[in-house]
């Protein structure tokens, strides 16, 4: 419950400051104002690696796509949002990069990093904490809110006997002495670091030393202390004809290493980034934000979320969409109950109760009109391929069945979430699906 509480009082924050934001920016000209449909206001989600880009290199239809969602000013038609599970950077820099590549503008406020819920984990914010990743990763945590924060590079020289599997970095001839650190209260894992040896060590030797890495190692730090994790994508597709190892399977290796060094599972705080529902929640803010900017007067009742993984864009996309359709019911539900009605058995919320894993604290979002759903498009330039992969014939199939899962430890398989609403070929093509289905001109 304390968690919950934690969290309501960052999505009010949040809320507020982006509500505080959007009115002054709501001064947007009758040109982009005409745009807005009563009848039909959605927004759209884009993933960016395998659907925008591959690497450094954007996909041809992706130039061409943003040409037709922007109008003759550069203002966009409709409410869109970056969603990305990279987090090796700030979002300003992601917006620049973004603009350079898409030859249009876009603001830091249209993009979300795997890391950016962490905003509402005020909890944390006065906590010492230790950070994984790479980039700036210092900076990223500070910008979130964190307070005191720690590095790897920090922790290793301050305690330099503790990295030894590469040689050349050994100490030589005379030790140098320890220099200590107040102890470590929490562990953020921001994404895939570059030497991997040096993180896992040193974060395992956190997490058995209750944050102490200058002490003995000793299984009563169990309970460990909070672990944060940003980024489960065990896949994501650069240059290379094949996918390359996301922060997902970095994960794995550090979950194999703690269960086999202690025998008890590695416990995670937070899972953030696709495919929890939090990241969604928090996307649908900043689709609201957008859609207030263009001056929108309406609620957005329909998102699209465009990815090329079926088990983080789409898997997620279906989670979002069926966290949705059990608000709605429990809404109804408790609408009639306080009006003194009885309860419709067809409203009764039957699915599978989410985990708390993925929910990812959306539990805690403060109360207003969420979107009526959340369709998802699979695209075929990034991580799933029509010549390599087929999607489940059969969803009732297990995964041992018929295929392996991809997804997080801590998530259900449920093979009826990697089906996407629709396939489709490149992003140019999805964009102008979703136009055509919302029945609006795309030219």
């Amino acid at each position: 419950m304390q968690r919950v509480r934690y969290l309501k009082t960052g999505w009010q924050l949040l809320k507020s400051s982006y509500e505080g934001a959007a009115k002054q920016a709501n001064t947007q000209s009758s040109a982009s104002r005409c745009y807005s449909h009563a009848s039909s206001s959605f927004g759209l989600l884009f993933d960016i690696d395998g659907v925008l880009v591959r690497g450094k290199t954007p996909i041809p239809a992706a130039k061409q796509c943003f040409k037709n969602l922007v109008d003759r000013s550069g203002k966009y038609k409709v409410p869109v949002v970056f969603v990305t599970n990279a987090g090796n950077c700030m979002r300003q820099t992601k917006a620049e990069h973004l603009s350079h590549l898409l030859e249009v503008e876009v603001s830091p406020d249209q993009v979300m990093l795997s890391h950016s819920p962490l905003r509402m984990f005020t909890q944390f914010h006065k906590m010492r904490v230790l950070v994984s990743g790479q980039g700036p990763v210092e900076e990223v945590a500070h910008n979130l809110g964190f307070q005191d924060v720690v590095t790897i590079d920090v922790l290793r020289e301050a305690y330099p006997v503790l990295d030894v599997v590469d040689h050349n970095r050994r100490p030589k001839d005379v030790v140098p002495p320890t220099k200590g650190l107040r102890p470590i209260d929490a562990v953020v894992l921001f994404g895939e670091p570059i030497r991997w040896e040096t993180n896992l060590q040193l974060i395992v030797d956190v997490l058995l030393t209750g944050g102490n890495p200058g002490s003995t190692w000793s299984s009563a730090h169990y309970p460990h202390i909070p672990v944060l994790a940003c980024n489960m994508d065990l896949l994501w597709m650069a240059e290379a004809w094949n996918p390359r190892f996301g922060h997902g399977m970095f994960l794995v290796c550090l979950e194999s290493l703690y269960k086999k060094v202690t025998g008890y599972e590695l416990k995670y705080e937070a899972l953030i980034g696709k495919p929890s529902v939090v990241t969604y929640n928090y996307a649908e803010l900043l689709i609201r934000q957008q859609a207030e900017r263009l001056g929108w007067t309406t609620p957005v009742k329909r998102v699209y979320a465009i990815g090329d993984n079926p088990m983080a864009d789409i898997y997620g996309a279906n989670l979002y969409n069926r966290y949705l359709q059990s608000s709605r019911r429990t809404k109804a539900q408790m609408q009639a109950q306080s009006a003194g009605g009885s309860v419709d058995p067809s409203a009764v919320d039957d699915t599978p109760k989410m985990t708390s894993a993925e929910l990812g604290g959306a539990s805690g979002v403060a109360e207003r009109d969420l979107p009526e759903g959340c369709s998802s498009i699979l695209v075929c330039t990034g991580v799933y391929s029509k010549d390599q992969q087929e999607l489940l014939s059969d969803p009732t199939q297990t995964v041992t069945e018929q295929r392996i899962f991809h997804g997080h430890r801590d998530f259900r398989f449920d093979p009826s979430l990697t089906q996407p609403s629709f396939v489709v070929h490149d992003v140019k093509e999805a964009v102008e699906l979703v136009f055509k289905q919302e029945g609006w001109p795309l030219q």
